[in-house]
């Protein structure tokens, strides 16, 4: 998937989801180095990235279905992460898609630079826009242009666990030419003719039903859930994309009465603020301060932070061990609970309403409000 997801169920999926639909994995903030097993062309500017996992880091590496790998990459002595999403299914060694983000060194490096042999740095899978596979359902999953990669992985997901299961899947891009996974995706309709429904929506490329030209926004969206989708028997909807898009289609489904638990959400990135590049710089604390006590791995540091910097920054100049992937409010890795204390988060597109509601916060978007503040990354 793009760069810097940020997972949502209604707001980005949570362990406390209604009906368990989501499980939150624990992050790992440890890097492994990985070698790339195969790189694989998707259109001109995508590509699926393939990884060896070794025998002793198998089950660290065991994915569930939607979630992502963050790797790491040193650029002129800035420690720069980006997330992307796993596309393989669950059980099958991780695979990631890359579309190029015009001027993202990262990203042009993974489609153009990166080939079979090299070795990537890359952390144990993260994310909770993940189903619950157990529970048989009919499950609609609305993409746009690389949002299409955790949907891929849930999709084959779904279909293969249980016999019950079925997926509908609204899938806009601009041309064919430059739809990702365009021969997976037909495989799996073939592998699954009854259970899988598939419209591709093309925004520049006329098609010949009228319903599948042009792009998936809300007026199209509605006219396709009128067509095929009997809401009432939809378990679980997905949505992925930019933000816009699913914005768009969030608040048609509220208008159309689906439960705000059964909507789960993934985000590239927040279209009015780009994901910020990582930079560790130190500085005196001026200013207001809290006492914050931060507790990760089992491991419990105070320090005095600055009021007026977001405590993921504050707290890496002790602390450079937390986890981090952008840093812009959309991953969700540096999420952590509030035990004591308040803090104040300005930005939110990677926690469900049910998890702020139980303290949880971004730390990238969370700045100390009382005089002393504990946050643990271990809940």
């Amino acid at each position: 998937m793009a760069p810097t997801t940020a997972a949502t169920g209604t707001g980005t999926g949570a362990g406390s989801a209604a009906g368990g639909a989501i499980a939150r994995t624990r992050r790992r903030p440890a890097f492994h180095r990985l070698r790339v097993s195969a790189v694989e062309r998707l259109c001109e500017d995508a590509a699926a990235i393939a990884f060896d996992i070794p025998q002793e880091l198998t089950a660290e590496f065991a994915h569930r279905a939607g979630q992502s790998l963050t790797l790491r990459r040193e650029i002129d002595g800035r420690d720069e992460r980006r997330s992307y999403s796993i596309c393989s299914p669950e059980g099958a060694p991780p695979r990631i898609g890359v579309r190029m983000v015009p001027g993202g060194l990262f990203s042009s490096w993974l489609v153009h630079d990166v080939r079979p042999g090299d070795t990537v740095e890359v952390m144990a899978p993260t994310g909770s826009f993940t189903p619950d596979l157990t529970v048989p359902g009919h499950h609609v999953l609305v993409a746009a242009g690389s949002g299409i990669t955790p949907m891929l992985s849930i999709a084959e997901s779904v279909l293969a666990a249980d016999s019950r299961s079925r997926v509908t899947l609204f899938y806009g891009n601009r041309r064919t030419d430059t739809v990702m996974f365009a021969d997976e995706l037909a495989d799996l309709k073939d592998l699954h003719p009854a259970r899988l429904q598939l419209g591709h929506v093309l925004s520049r490329e006329p098609r010949e039903a009228e319903l599948l030209s042009g792009r998936l926004d809300a007026e199209r969206l509605t006219a396709l859930i009128d067509g095929l989708v009997d809401i009432p028997a939809t378990d679980h909807w997905w949505l992925c994309g930019p933000h816009l898009m699913v914005q768009e289609a969030q608040r048609l489904l509220a208008e159309l009465g689906v439960p705000s638990d059964r909507v789960h959400r993934e985000l590239f990135y927040a279209d009015d603020q780009p994901v910020r590049s990582v930079r560790h710089e130190d500085a005196a604390v001026a200013g207001p301060v809290s006492q914050v006590t931060i507790t990760l791995d089992g491991r419990t540091t105070t320090a005095p932070l600055p009021r007026g910097t977001a405590l993921l920054d504050a707290a890496q100049r002790t602390r450079p061990d937390l986890p981090f992937a952008c840093k812009g409010g959309v991953c969700g890795t540096c999420r952590a609970r509030v035990t004591e204390g308040e803090g104040d988060m300005r930005r939110n597109f990677a926690l469900e309403d049910s998890e702020v509601a139980e303290g949880y916060v971004l730390t990238c978007q969370t700045f100390p409000v009382s005089e002393t503040l504990a946050v643990d990354f271990d809940s």
